[in-house]
């Protein structure tokens, strides 16, 4: 059973007070192995490495493995099939131009978005879930063939007035942000750009930087939280206990494999 992988454990955060935890129990010398679930589960909203390595005492290397360990286990996630109707928007991720230097400004050329990573998001009305993924390119190609894997063929898709999802084969209803307009009828993208808000509140406010390289780990696990965030904190526990022990994450996964190149900057953008 995995939940008899879980334990409790009373830890003392100060004087006179005591703390109940969660821990992964495995007979293993690694603190990572004893540890991770305790430093994951007890803060769902995420965390950054920092907050492991001061809680429970690990480096912020071995921290940083722990908790990037735990976000690959949402890497292979199949968008859909849902139901509809399905919402579809991009959001950019790499810091305001005015914040890079001199030498790295005059390199950006174009408008908008350039310079920054893209990311593709879908949610599904009917069950409120969500997929979200890194992608290269906001082309037609790629942003159609996303639209066109989510939903059912019968569903209808929502969208920006982008002139990239133009001639998708699926029923599409546009809103225009180009003129202002954010709602028209049933169609809008409110409920993935909510998604975006709450990725760009925990970048701000709880990373601060993530780094092309890794973002796609980040933006699944969220994806995954969101999925799973009527759960009870068991559930969500045992949910994410089960992933790990299928992919064998545990063991199989190392520091290189996670640090190898992917052909992406690792230079955190602000």
């Amino acid at each position: 059973m995995l939940l008899g992988r879980l334990r409790r454990a009373r830890v003392a955060n100060s004087p006179g007070s005591v703390k109940t935890r969660w821990k992964y129990s495995q007979s293993s010398s690694s603190p990572l192995r004893r540890s991770s679930h305790s430093a994951r589960a007890d803060h769902w909203h995420s965390v950054s490495s920092m907050k492991p390595h001061r809680d429970i005492g690990v480096s912020q290397k071995t921290a940083w493995f722990m908790l990037m360990r735990i976000r690959e286990a949402w890497a292979a996630d199949p968008c859909g099939p849902y139901s509809g109707p399905v919402e579809f928007d991009e959001a950019y991720f790499g810091g305001q131009r005015k914040n890079t230097s001199n030498a790295k400004r005059r390199d950006l050329t174009g408008r908008g978005p350039v310079g920054k990573t893209a990311v593709v998001g879908a949610t599904d009305r009917a069950s409120n879930q969500v997929t979200a993924r890194v992608v290269q390119s906001t082309d037609a190609d790629t942003l159609q063939g996303f639209v066109t894997e989510c939903p059912l063929p019968d569903a209808t898709v929502y969208t920006d007035d982008s002139t990239a999802y133009k001639g998708v084969p699926r029923k599409r209803e546009a809103v225009r942000h180009s003129v202002g307009e954010y709602v028209k009828g049933q169609a809008s993208t409110n409920g993935i750009e909510s998604f975006w808000s709450m990725l760009k509140r925990a970048h701000k406010g709880t990373f601060h930087k993530l780094s092309p390289k890794h973002l796609d780990r980040y933006v699944r696990e969220f994806a995954g939280r969101h999925n799973m965030r009527e759960s009870g904190t068991l559930e969500q526990m045992r949910h994410t206990v089960a992933r790990l022990m299928g992919r064998n994450l545990l063991y199989n996964l190392l520091y290189r494999d996670l640090v190898a190149d992917n052909g992406l900057s690792s230079g955190a953008q602000s």
